[in-house]
């Protein structure tokens, strides 16, 4: 049985390394600093969607990695290619320089971002057998709103650092960077009750089946997850475009992505308790239809009205995060975890690969305006063909228990 200790000092050690590669200095300010190497916001969509495109490549088979050799080992290539790719920023020149930084830095982001969670999960659930605690959903509340906070305390610090020099941010991410490998070092793999050993060839055909043939929430929550990250994401990298047109100083872009963050935080940190109180449908209609208000609301409001109500989108991505997430990762077994969160995250990267690059020229050759009035009518569309039928679903499970009880 695992140590009890190590089991503890595991989860804080993993809310540390979420603090650590979430802690970005160059966030809110990465669109001028892309452009200031001579990129068009066109050019800055390619770029992400080249990095989308090595995640897409790697994400289920660093998953399947995970799931087979075990989460630590898989961490510490993507702790290494982290601490690399932005060493690599350092130095890097025009398009092909920054080609180079996406792709290391989309190794480290494939095999970082279904293992933290699963080694997370797994070891709530080893704790939870040796001492009966539970609270894996805690768990992921805390991991999201940690990473939350880290964004934007990192972003506070960088939007004032810009307005020295962005030759200064860059170089202290490059010091940050690094200190993940030294965490992910001192990380242990715990003993897996419901995990396959790492000798046991992994059942593609067990995936399929927990996820398309089995509980019906589990698959719409899997198809729910990639959709409203997009949707959230997008929004990201025309966010400080938006800033940029109503004139804002960079030491401003620092403060609003800060207050972004904190957001985020708040939304994943109560995210359970809305659930509790308020009920799973109402959290989920609120999910399905906040990025409709927010994305309408930024193309038609002007000034600072639009700049508050973009704030909702970051309420919704919050929410998400935790509710939608931690769904997925309940209805799972263990040996198959890391797989799955590699699946959601793939699926998310092959939206953005498809939509990314038009967003980016339409937001360029027709204006941020029509480009988030598109993406309103999409998140508008999404909402009877995905949520819906995920609300139905919930509704029935629910009358059933109450049925059965």
């Amino acid at each position: 049985m695992s140590d009890p200790h190590g089991l503890k000092r595991n989860i804080r050690i993993l809310y540390a390394l979420a603090f650590f590669q979430t802690f970005m200095l160059i966030s809110p300010v990465l669109v001028p600093f892309f452009e200031s190497l001579g990129m068009s916001l066109s050019e800055i969509f390619y770029l992400q969607a080249i990095y989308a495109s090595v995640i897409v490549l790697l994400e289920a088979p660093s998953g399947y990695l995970a799931d087979r050799f075990g989460r630590r080992a898989v961490l510490l290539i993507g702790a290494l290619a982290n601490g690399a790719g932005y060493l690599w920023l350092v130095f890097a020149e025009g398009f092909a320089g920054l080609v180079v930084f996406e792709v290391i830095l989309g190794v480290a982001m494939s095999m970082m971002s279904g293992a933290d969670l699963a080694l997370l999960y797994d070891s709530e659930r080893a704790l939870q057998a040796s001492e009966g605690e539970h609270n894996e959903g805690n768990s992921i509340a805390h991991m999201s709103s940690t990473k939350a906070f880290a964004n934007g305390a990192g972003a506070l610090l960088g939007g004032a650092m810009a307005m020295s020099s962005f030759d200064t941010i860059v170089q202290a991410q490059a010091a940050v960077s690094w200190i993940c490998l030294l965490l992910a070092f001192v990380l242990v793999e715990p003993e897996q009750s419901d995990r396959d050993v790492a000798t046991t060839r992994l059942d593609i055909g067990d995936i399929y089946r927990h996820l398309m043939k089995g509980d019906p929430v589990l698959r719409q929550v899997f198809l729910a997850i990639p959709v409203y990250n997009l949707f959230t994401f997008l929004v990201i990298w025309l966010i400080q475009p938006y800033w940029e047109s109503r004139g804002l100083s960079l030491l401003v872009f620092g403060m609003l992505w800060f207050a972004q963050s904190i957001v985020v935080a708040v939304a994943s940190h109560f995210g359970q308790s809305l659930e509790r109180q308020r009920g799973a449908v109402f959290a989920l209609a609120l999910i399905g239809l906040l990025p409709v208000a927010g994305h309408f609301g930024m193309a038609w409001l002007d000034g600072w009205y639009g700049i508050a109500v973009s704030f909702i989108l970051y309420v919704c991505r919050g929410l998400y995060q935790v509710i939608l997430v931690n769904a997925l990762n309940r209805r799972v077994p263990g040996r198959v975890r890391a797989t799955v969160n590699s699946l959601t995250s793939l699926s998310f990267r092959f939206s953005f690969i498809l939509t990314g690059p038009a967003v980016g020229y339409i937001a360029q050759h027709h204006g941020l305006a029509m480009a988030l009035n598109i993406l309103g009518v999409f998140s508008a569309v999404m909402f009877p063909l995905i949520m819906l039928p995920l609300i139905r679903s919930v509704r029935r499970l629910q009358n059933a228990a109450t049925n059965t009880a």
